[in-house]
Formats: structure tokens, C-alpha cells, sequence
């Protein structure tokens, strides 16, 4: 039986499961930018100066670690069984309104002046959007597909973005999976997506949880949802990471994705996850492997993107 969370907002979400041992080291976790500056990993000034709030540089190790996350992550899915795609970055107003709710595109999407195009805040909306208005034929279902893209955000609202740090920011890279399948098998599909997500973090030992999202958390086209959460040693409570949603036929009906069939035409199921979304997802991994003397231990999966490194050293003593 599929369970579903009522509630009126994000405080009535409720924890699944935890997945690993939470850390609580014996030693202070520095802020996430100061971890990154004592490496020479991050500029937030010159960013600032170039391009405003909510933008970085980042920088040789940091760098290199951002690029080897995401590599890691492409890879892993393709293990998975999804095919690799590089979508476009931006997309037309009709898959924007396909896709996502008008309320989330005020608050996330930049227009691009004078065209009919979008920047797109997530790669999911182009993926989906490959789909409009075709007719699928059952032989090739499911779609299983992973992207890289970088994504930008206004972050509108009350959120808004931070004066210093990596988590809430207008540009960041990503790692998506989308599947486009029959109806009956989405809440299969779902549960499989999310577990991926925490099995990718669990293989770069990050205690993660997963919350399931009460109804009055969900955005207007979404059937069912769950966030993955980090560990943070330092704040010593759990963040988002990742988002996992079941759309079920929603943007397939504003978008035109059927399926053909004998019996006649049905539409299709979407599904959308993050797999790993750095810089943010940088944050839990900076606090996870940090260890007393400033250095940050690298897993084994990561050795071979970061060209066999396993520690990285700080270049200066965080004040």
C-alpha cells in the first residue's frame, strides 16, 4: 500500500529512516567557507565583485573535488542502468509551464530578455521536456536518464540567498535522474530513485536520512515527495540535499506524453531525483571528513577522479 503524509507545511514532514551513524567529533567543525578558504578552495569576494551575491569561485583542490563529485555521480547511475545526457540549459516557456508549477517558476526561473527562452533551474525540466507531445511506444519504456547541467536560481522568497557560504546560491551544478515510465510502475520507480541517492552518499560516508513530505509540502504537480538529508557535524542536525518526486501524470498531461496502445492512448508517469547537487552536497562532505588538524580525508571511490589523492591539507590556519 502506498502511505502518503498529511500535514500543513514542511514542519509536519516526518523521518523515514537514518542511514549511517551520525558524526560527533571530539573536535570544533569550522563554517563550510572557512574550511574552504583555509584550502585556498573558494573566492566569495571576487565573485561578489564580478557578479553579486550568490556566486563563487572555486578553486584548485575545491575545484577538483566539486568536478570529481559529479563525475562519480555520472558514473554511478550509469551503473545504475541510466543512459548519460547533457540536456540543453535553456528551454521555451511552453516546457517551463509544462513542468513545474507557476508559483515555483516566479520564485526560481530567469528569463532570458527578448527570446522565448528560459534558464533552466534544474536539468529535470529539459529532460521532461525531450518528451512534449510525443506519442511512446511501450516496447522502449521505461526512460531512465541521468544529466549534468548547471542550474540557476533566483531563490525568491523568504529564504533568500546568504551573505557568505555555498548552501543557498543563484548558480550550482547537478546530477539528475528523471524517468518517464508506465503508471503502474512509478511508486515502484520512486522508491527506487531515492534509495539511489542515499546509497551514493552512504559510498562517500555521509550518514544521510530520508523525510518523507507532507502534503502541504508538496508543489502544485507533485504526488508524492521525500528530501534526502545530510549529516552536519557542525550544526549537529540534518540538511537538504536532494529532493525525490513522484509526479505521476501531471506534466506528462500539460506536456502531451502518451503512450501508444491497442486499447488506446494513455499518458505517461514522470519522476524526477537529484543525485548529488555540489556545491551544496561540498558542505556535508567538508564537515563529514574533516579532521582535527584541518586536513579533509577523501573516500577510496573518489581516488581515481581526484587523481589518487586521499587527503587534502590546508595551506592556512582558519582564525
Amino acid at each position: 500500500m502506498i502511505l502518503f503524509q498529511f500535514g500543513k507545511d514542511d514542519s509536519q514532514n516526518v523521518e523515514i529512516q537514518k542511514y549511517g551513524d551520525p558524526i560527533t567529533p571530539p573536535y570544533e567543525i569550522p563554517y563550510h567557507t572557512d574550511i574552504m578558504e583555509a584550502l585556498d578552495g573558494i573566492d566569495l569576494d571576487g565573485a561578489r565583485r564580478v557578479a553579486g551575491n550568490g556566486f563563487y569561485y572555486l578553486i584548485g583542490d575545491i575545484a577538483r573535488l566539486h568536478s570529481s563529485v559529479i563525475s562519480y555521480a555520472r558514473d554511478f547511475m550509469i551503473s545504475k542502468g541510466f543512459t548519460y545526457c547533457v540536456p540543453p540549459f535553456m528551454i521555451r516557456s511552453n516546457v517551463v509551464t509544462g513542468v513545474m508549477s507557476f508559483e515555483e517558476m516566479d520564485a526560481m526561473m530567469y528569463k532570458i530578455e527578448g527570446e522565448d527562452l528560459y534558464l533552466i533551474g534544474t536539468s529535470e525540466h529539459s529532460m521532461i521536456g525531450k518528451f512534449k507531445d510525443q506519442l511512446l511506444a511501450k516496447d522502449k519504456l521505461p526512460y531512465n536518464m541521468t544529466s549534468y547541467s548547471p542550474c540557476f536560481r533566483k531563490e525568491k522568497g523568504a529564504h533568500g540567498i546568504e551573505e557568505r557560504g555555498v548552501y543557498r546560491i543563484h548558480q550550482f551544478e547537478k546530477q539528475e535522474m528523471i524517468v518517464v515510465c508506465e503508471p503502474e510502475d512509478s511508486y515502484n520507480w520512486y522508491d527506487k530513485l531515492w534509495s539511489y541517492t542515499v546509497e551514493l552518499f552512504r559510498s562517500l560516508d555521509i550518514p544521510v536520512r530520508t523525510l518523507e513530505c507532507c502534503s502541504g509540502d508538496l508543489a502544485d504537480l507533485k504526488a508524492k515527495s521525500c528530501d534526502v538529508e545530510a549529516w552536519s557535524p557542525r550544526q549537529q542536525k540534518y540538511f537538504e540535499v536532494g529532493s525525490c518526486s513522484n509526479l505521476t501524470d501531471a506534466q506528462a498531461r500539460r506536456l502531451g506524453i502518451r503512450i501508444k496502445s491497442e486499447k488506446g492512448n494513455y499518458y505517461a508517469h514522470t519522476l524526477n531525483n537529484t543525485v548529488v547537487a555540489p556545491p551544496r552536497m561540498l558542505i556535508a562532505f567538508l564537515e563529514n571528513h574533516y579532521q582535527e588538524d584541518g586536513s579533509i580525508t577523501i573516500p577510496e571511490v573518489l581516488w581515481p577522479y581526484m587523481g589518487g589523492t586521499k587527503i587534502l591539507k590546508p595551506k592556512k590556519i582558519i582564525k
